[in-house]
């Protein structure tokens, strides 16, 4: 029946969760309930409080009814190992944001390189060349994959610790790109299309080095939520450079999870996508 999710879903009640540790700021449960509401899918999503240790176990209690979860930190690498199957973003990064229930065990997927993909997408960048990612922590790694999707070719990592962007560029070897590692504060930046800012958020950058990334960064996206404007975001304010946050990256994700519920594939679209994604925007901003 178009609109509804696959049959067998409906058998028994659908129960979603996302977790993690601290998980009280998710925004998760307010754009998934948004978008069940929308479809009519009697389908319940909640939030746990789980941390590294506590995962297997939590992972093993839980009863037919619960079709997946979503993770966020610190549970990306521990919900990675415990999946029978992974997607070809979670092969790459070593790391699964969202957990399907299959015939086989669990499914993992990585839905966060395409939630930037979307987001970029959306902002009217669909293709670059070179890039900048600032700051070597795990999300670099979705980063580098989603711009490696984008056909970037080179990628610059700027770093605090450039000895941290070694496991980026042994990536970057599997996906065909160049990657180099520069101190953060470097001050020989080439120009690139596109940087991305994959620093935590409240991070603070002196506004020196924050100023001569934007100088040399084409577009901005800085995807911490929750801590805007950023110390990047002001330096590509100041000069009038495209700039946005990770709002975009949040919401596109959430979706690519929602379909991987649906259906077990996220390149399958929802019913009617094009209202969920702006109810879930809603959802997401506050409206």
């Amino acid at each position: 029946m178009p609109g509804q999710p696959r049959r067998r879903l409906l058998l028994i009640p659908v129960a979603l969760e996302v977790w993690g540790d601290p998980i009280e700021h998710s925004l998760s449960p307010a754009m998934h309930r948004a978008a069940y509401a929308l479809l009519g899918w009697d389908w319940t999503y909640g939030r746990r409080r789980v941390d590294e240790a506590s995962f297997p176990a939590e992972l093993a209690s839980l009863g037919a009814e619960y079709r997946g979860l979503s993770l966020t930190m610190p549970l990306k690498r521990v919900a990675f190992a415990a999946a029978a199957e992974r997607d070809a973003r979670a092969t790459l990064t070593g790391a699964a944001n969202t957990l399907v229930r299959a015939a086989s065990g669990w499914h993992a997927f990585h839905t966060d390189a395409g939630g930037i993909v979307a987001a970029w997408a959306e902002a009217g960048v669909v293709a670059a060349e070179r890039a900048r990612i600032v700051g070597a922590g795990a999300t670099a790694s979705a980063a580098l994959v989603a711009l490696a999707e984008m056909g970037v070719r080179q990628v610059q990592v700027a770093a605090r610790r450039p000895e941290a962007a070694a496991s980026l560029r042994d990536l970057g070897e599997r996906l065909h790109l160049r990657v180099d590692a520069v101190p953060l504060d470097a001050t020989d930046l080439p120009p690139v299309d596109v940087t991305i800012a994959t620093l935590p958020g409240g991070v603070s950058i002196h506004e020196t080095v924050a100023d001569r990334l934007a100088a040399a960064g084409g577009a901005l996206m800085d995807v911490v939520y929750g801590h805007w404007p950023t110390d990047l975001s002001r330096a590509w304010d100041r000069i009038g450079a495209s700039a946005q946050g990770g709002a975009g990256m949040l919401l596109h994700q959430a979706v690519l999870q929602i379909r991987a519920f649906a259906s077990g594939r996220v390149d399958e679209p929802l019913p009617r996508e094009a209202e969920v994604v702006a109810v879930m925007r809603r959802a997401l901003v506050g409206d």
